[in-house]
């Protein structure tokens, strides 16, 4: 009768609010498909789970013989402890027997007639033969009550006993077992992951693979330890369940079974609804998710157009069918619960009705064998499914190690531990690429090198310079053999470094990158790094070459310092320093300088180039670099630009050459001439103190190498060209690289600081206000809990009847008997009915609540995402992608403590409460001894549930340490492989996995100690009540029908409790969601734009103002973006901003917006300072249209539409504006005309043509001030011609501010502003500007783009 272990996972559905639960304890199910979405947060685990190409026997690969005796052992305990729920049916058959022998013979005893004479009953006037023809044999006297239920304690207690040393042995051992192995799958798994050569981490994210370290590897855990010994103990209890039903009475079992398709097919029809109805749900939900997606990630445009209510609109429509959709997944959630308690009290009336007829007409069973027959099946059945979440984690633990185990067979392309190659005698130095070409692995389509061909002589420096992206790096990777050359080769005096051994190769080499990586731990030690086993002396010897020695002396703890973690506590001079000072520890005869210097400020730059200088000499130096003064003194320099090496020679050649390395070195003393100007006004303007900070912001910015280097792995080449324009020349230091790096270098550590998303701390919420948001459902709610206080009711009275049933038995008189019997059937009937009803009652009622108070939650977040100002959007917590989620998990969370978890809780204590009452009423003092075990049964019954979720958790805190050292080592992998460490990194990593090991043996022991315990108490409680029972029936004449009524009511409300604490969990989980979710609807915006207040005036000019406005963003507060700029406007006249990126122009127009307030300094608005005016009115008088508009998913009139929010607008104003921007011509000629759908994120139309529309519905705001933001710089010229027409005829009689790159848009401007770093450096009209001949001029003449 597998059914009725599908309800009790019924009671627990929905609570998650998707359908993932799968049994009664069935968390397990639940705890790995949910942590795998949450916690690994990427669809990695989606992906793998179908390519399961692991066998369940290939996971024990690694055990020795040892573990496998264990496991051998621990299953052999398994299969005894799974025969004992059978075997204890068997004492409790012989125990009901011997209950009812006692009644009948006290009945008969009762009337006066007869008497107990020789030990038989005899009528007391009729003679021994007279009575002997009556057939007055029934034996009396004999039966010791008490006695007999003494012995069948002994029986309990020894099958308890044995319980618990077979839970304990069972358990401890599957889990050494596995800790055993999983010790062993970590190592290997790590090891083969640090021989693995560098391509592969190229394909490979870090994340990924630390996630696999610890999740997956975890899931194995969970696959091989108790799970597998719980699942053999069940299917073993499921065998001899049914074996004994068929043994003692086949009749009934067959009747039962028969029965049980009915379940099947509920519960099996109940799965296919609500997987239909839960996808129906999130198909809706997804509408409105997308919704909020777009909105989100569009949110500058639509508060640009006041479009937040609007939009909040748009998302409630679209939540209202998903609130349906989730209402009727919860009416025929109930319905099937309903259902199946309905089946299974028909169940019990059929088998009882069958089996006591079997037992009184046909007298084949004693009363004992109807029950050893009908619990045996139900226990069979029971087991049956609680095994079945066992099934899952070892789906999940196969899934997880097809990944891991093929990482540990792969053999990696450049071993770098192996021990095979040449090693030469004697070094000379000199490198050579022989027509080397090559392209990374992880983007295969994009040639880096081609055909490089270079000599590199011993002895000299030889620079490399050009533009990025050319190939200067890799070719120095290609040095180190951390990839190999898809075609040529590389040499190292004329020996082709393929043949080489790899350790012997890098140890040659010492290499300072740009961002230098150093390891968490002293300084000494860092510098050991480059070299094993060298003296102190040598340390402090390399230390001084390298200009570091006075510094480090002059720290509390000198060479003991600790660097902090990626040696976060030193400056960017010193850590470089100390790079340096590992490199030449290594005495290398081939240094390799990459960029070594472009991080660092004046002064530190100065000392480590001095540094550089000093160890060049007599060894074959590599530099790259992108500033002049670190390249002139190089022997030879080589200009790289598409992979090939185009020119070679000295500073001076090259110069007269006039190719790449010419622009470079023009374009930069240009840039270091405008530079030196700024920075003499701003050493007047305040002390110089300011710079060192600046320098300092700088090297903690990150770097923009690294960042690019990150970068040009995984962009394609075009998308490259579009960060870098290709005629731009990036050595041209200070105006190229460093105000790039600035703005970039954040791009590079923002992207590596996502993974490690750190969950803020938040104290949980209180019930009472998520129940006041859940006020207004107050009825359903009241209905909900009165159905579910009777479904409560349920499971006592179900004690009450089975009681009820033994007692009749005992009736003397056969018709009575069988009009008993019927009734209590039909009694059964009766509660299966209720049943029914309540059960749909509370589906419905708290689906009904629980859904609308999610709607009611969701919109109100997504009312006060949008109200948030936009600086909060650029926090990386508060992505798009991290709110809809937040949106659509939280609000759906915060039911687990509304809606069906009251359900749940007050079902439980009904249940408890009935129990108890009904307990106490028919005899209290039995109900007191079992009141004693109460609080172990819940106990066991929380424990159980526990341990279904598995014990990973615990486990993750012990990895921590372990996973540091594997975090380290896998995200600085290229200075590991550079200096050759990597077995240093698998050897800390070893040993630092026995404390998790020793953990895991320690924890078998409890674990298995505590599930020996749970699995025991049940079989104690049984043997002590039975025997009280006993006592009391003989001494108090109490009906023994009473003592299985309380002890089964008492132990089915123990249960309940048990169940009642394994909701904690979500409830838990609720309060925090909730106070998330909370924590959003109390920020207080900095920029409220749903407030009425601030100033508004009738007569709007457009005069604008900035006043000496200093901005930093606030996601990045070390990087000045603005710097004092000042600049004003007049009504009616256009202003250009031109200028290289990052150079504030469009954080200006964002200020106008609003979209941030200054740091300091004022913009004024018609003399009224911009933070007192009402947001709203503000921008309702602005337009705006940005580089790439952005347009919603609806039609063209739609977009246009949008453009005023405040009023309804009619198809007239669309089409004039449309005729202004030039648009009307090209809608008419589509065949839906106004009403086509551009698409998502306007896909469907070519960029002129969405330019066009951005620009009409500028225009339909009729706003005062247009600002237009290098509106045209993304098109083709003929576009362009017709958008910038359309741009000329909206500018005329409103103030304008245009942004552009290029100079014949800008040409006919009022004024024209030329800005760097933030300030404004000159400004006047075209003519005035030429005629000063300064930055502007330069601009125009040399025609380089203004970026």
């Amino acid at each position: 009768m597998p059914g009725s272990v599908k309800l009790r996972s019924f009671k627990k559905f929905g609570q998650e609010n998707n359908g993932y639960d799968f049994t009664d304890e069935g968390k397990n199910g639940d705890y790995m498909t949910m942590a795998s979405s949450k916690d690994t947060k990427d669809s990695k685990a989606k992906k793998d789970q179908p390519a399961i190409r692991v066998g369940f026997f290939q996971l024990f690969r690694f055990a020795s013989c040892r573990e496998i005796l264990m496991m051998i052992t621990g299953s052999f305990c398994a299969i005894l402890h799974g025969s004992a729920q059978p075997l204890m049916l068997l004492v409790f058959g012989m125990l009901t027997d011997t209950f009812i022998e006692y009644d009948i013979e006290l009945q008969m005893l009762l009337d006066p007639a007869k008497e107990c004479v020789n030990n038989t009953i005899q009528f007391r006037n009729l003679t021994q033969e007279e009575n002997l023809e009556q057939n007055m044999t029934r034996i009396c006297g004999i039966l010791d009550i008490e006695f007999e239920m003494t012995n069948f304690a002994y029986y309990y207690v020894g099958i308890g006993a044995a319980v618990f040393i077979l839970g304990y042995f069972q358990i401890s051992l599957w889990v050494t077992a596995a800790a055993r192995q999983i010790q062993i799958i970590r190592m290997m798994y790590f090891r083969k992951v640090m021989r693995m050569e560098i391509g592969w981490f190229d394909c490979t994210s870090v994340g990924e693979l630390n996630t696999r370290m610890s999740d997956d590897i975890n899931k194995i855990n969970d696959a091989i330890a108790d799970q597998v010994s719980i699942f053999i103990q069940r299917f073993t209890t499921f065998v001899c369940g049914f074996l004994m039903g068929f043994v003692k009475g086949w009749k009934l079992t067959l009747v039962i079974i028969a029965v049980s398709p009915l379940i099947g097919v509920g519960a099996a029809l109940m799965a296919l609804f609500v997987a239909k109805l839960t996808g129906q749900e999130l198909q809706a939900y997804a509408k409105a998710g997308a919704v909020a997606d777009e909105v989100l990630s569009a949110i500058r445009t639509v508060a640009a157009f006041g479009g937040e209510r609007k939009e909040v609109e748009r998302y409630d429509k679209n939540l209202i069918s998903a609130q349906r959709w989730g209402i009727r997944k919860g009416l025929i959630m109930g319905f099937f619960t309903g259902y199946m308690w309905f089946i299974i009290f028909l169940c019990y009336a059929l088998a009882f009705w069958y089996g006591s007829s079997l037992v009184v007409d046909t007298q084949e069973y004693s009363p004992g064998t109807l029950l050893q027959v009908f619990f045996g099946v139900l226990i069979a059945a029971l087991n049956l499914g609680q095994a079945s979440p066992c099934l899952e984690a070892f789906a999940s633990g196969r899934g997880a190690a097809t990944i891991i185990f093929e990482t540990i067979e792969r053999e990696p392309e450049i071993d770098c531990m192996s021990e095979a190659g040449y090693k030469l005698d004697k070094v000379k130095g000199d490198i050579e690429f022989h027509n080397v070409t090559f392209h990374y692995p992880s983007r295969p389509e994009v040639k880096i090198l081609d055909k490089l061909s270079l000599p590199v002589k011993s002895g000299e420096t030889t620079a490399f310079v050009g533009p990025s992206g050319a190939g200067k790096s890799t070719a120095v990777q290609l040095i180190q053999r951390f990839y190999d050359p898809r075609e040529g080769m590389v040499t190292l005096d004329g020996h082709d470094i393929r043949g080489l051994n790899i350790q012997w190769l890098r140890s040659l080499m010492g290499i300072v990158e740009q961002e230098p990586v150093l390891f968490a731990t002293t300084i000494a030690e860092n510098i050991r790094y480059g070299r094993p086993g060298v003296s102190s002396d040598d340390i402090i010897k390399a230390a001084k070459e390298a200009n570091a020695y006075n510094f480090i002396m002059d720290l509390p703890q000198r060479f003991d310092t600790l660097v902090g973690e990626g040696g976060g506590q030193m400056s960017g001079g010193q850590k470089q320093r100390i790079a340096i000072a590992r490199a030449l520890v290594r005495n290398p005869r081939i240094l390799l300088l990459d960029m070594a210097t472009s991080a660092l400020d004046n002064e530190s730059e100065a000392v480590v180039q001095e540094a550089l200088d000093k160890v060049r000499m007599g060894r074959t130096t590599i530099s790259i670099a992108h500033r002049l003064s670190t390249i002139k003194n190089a022997d030879v320099i080589v200009g790289f630009e598409h992979g090939r090496a185009v020119e070679r020679g000295k500073h001076d050649e090259l110069l007269e050459r006039k190719g790449v390395y010419f622009t470079l070195v023009t374009l930069q003393s240009q840039g270091d001439k405008a530079l030196n100007e700024k920075a003499r006004q701003m050493a007047e303007g305040e002390n110089a103190g300011k710079t060192d900070e600046d320098s300092q912001g700088l090297l903690r910015a990150g770097s923009y190498r690294e960042s690019l280097r990150a970068s040009i792995r995984r962009r394609t080449k075009s998308q490259l060209s579009n960060i870098i324009p290709e005629s731009s020349v990036p050595i041209a230091g200070e105006l190229g690289p460093r105000s790039y790096s600035q703005s970039q270098a954040f791009g590079a550590e923002d992207k590596s600081a996502i993974p490690e998303e750190e969950e803020e701390v938040v104290e949980p919420a209180p019930v009472s206000r998520i129940l006041k948001y859940n006020a207004p459902e107050w009825p359903y709610m009241l209905f909900g809990s009165i159905g579910a206080a009777i479904n409560g009711g349920v499971n006592p009275v179900y004690s009450l009847l089975f009681s009820q049933i033994l007692a009749t038995f005992t009736m003397p008189d056969a018709t009575e008997q069988r009009n008993a019997i019927n009734g209590i059937c039909l009694f059964f009937v009766l509660v299966g009915l209720t049943s029914f009803f309540t059960q749909m009652l509370q589906g419905y009622a708290f689906s009904k609540s629980g859904e609308l108070l999610t709607r009611r939650l969701r919109r109100l977040g997504f009312q006060a995402m949008l109200g948030q100002e936009i600086g909060w959007f650029d926090d990386h917590k508060n992505s798009p992608g991290a709110l809809t989620t937040r949106l659509a998990t939280d609000a759906s969370q915060v039911q687990g403590a509304t809606g069906s978890q009251i359900g749940m809780i007050v079902n439980s204590l009904t249940n408890i409460g009935v129990a108890i009452i009904i307990s106490f009423y028919f005899s209290w003092k039995l109900t007191m001894v079992i009141m004693c075990f109460l609080p172990f049964l819940a106990l066991s019954g929380g424990f159980q549930a526990k341990m279904l979720t598995g014990f990973a958790k615990q486990d993750k805190e012990s990895m921590e340490s372990a996973g540091q050292i594997s975090g380290e080592a896998l995200n600085n992998i290229r200075t590991i492989a550079g200096l050759g460490k990597e077995r240093n990194f698998v050897e800390k990593y070893e040993a630092q996995l026995d404390a998790p090991y020793h953990a895991a043996l320690s924890k078998a022991n409890v674990y298995g100690a505590c599930y020996g315990f749970a699995q025991c108490i049940v079989f104690l409680a049984n043997s002590a009540s039975y025997r009280f029972g006993g006592y009391l029936v003989r001494q108090e004449g109490l009906h023994f029908s009473m003592v299985f009524r309380v002890i089964s009511a008492i132990v089915t409300s123990g249960t309940a409790l048990g169940r009642a604490s394994s909701y904690t969990p979500d409830y838990a989980k609720a309060k925090i969601s909730a106070a998330r979710f909370f924590q959003l609807l109390d920020r207080v915006p900095k920029i409220n734009i749903y407030s009425p207040q601030g100033q508004t005036w009738s007569d709007f000019r457009g005069d604008l103002e900035f006043i000496d406005c200093k901005f930093t963003y606030p996601t990045r507060p070390d990087i000045q973006v603005l710097n004092g700029l000042t600049v004003s406007v007049k009504p009616g006249q256009t202003l250009a901003f031109v200028g290289s990126s990052g150079c504030g122009k469009s954080t200006s127009i964002q200020l106008l917006e609003r979209f941030y307030d200054p740091d300091h300094g004022r913009v004024l608005v018609d003399g009224h300072d911009s933070t007192k005016v009402n947001v709203a009115f503000l921008r309702s008088k602005i337009g705006i249209v940005s580089q790439e508009p952005i347009l919603f998913d609806c039609s063209i009139a739609e977009n246009i539409r949008y453009g005023d929010n405040q009023r309804d607008i009619s198809m007239n104003d669309i089409i004039s504006a449309s005729k202004k921007a030039q648009l009307h011509d090209f809608v008419m000629a589509l065949p839906e005309k106004y009403d086509t759908n551009v698409g998502s994120q306007g896909s469907q139309l070519s960029r002129g043509q969405k330019q066009r529309i951005a620009i009409a519905r500028a225009i339909i705001r009729d706003p005062k001030i247009l600002l237009l933001d290098e509106a045209t710089s993304a098109l083709d010229t003929e576009s362009e011609k017709t958008v910038q027409e359309a741009l000329d005829k909206a500018r005329e009689g409103r103030t304008c501010i245009v942004i552009a790159h290029r100079l014949s848009t800008i040409q006919n401007s009022d004024i024209i502003a030329v800005m760097s770093r933030g300030y404004l450096m000159e400004k006047g009209n075209h003519e005035q500007l030429m005629g000063k001949k300064g930055a502007y001029y330069k601009l125009v003449t040399t025609g380089a783009p203004i970026s």
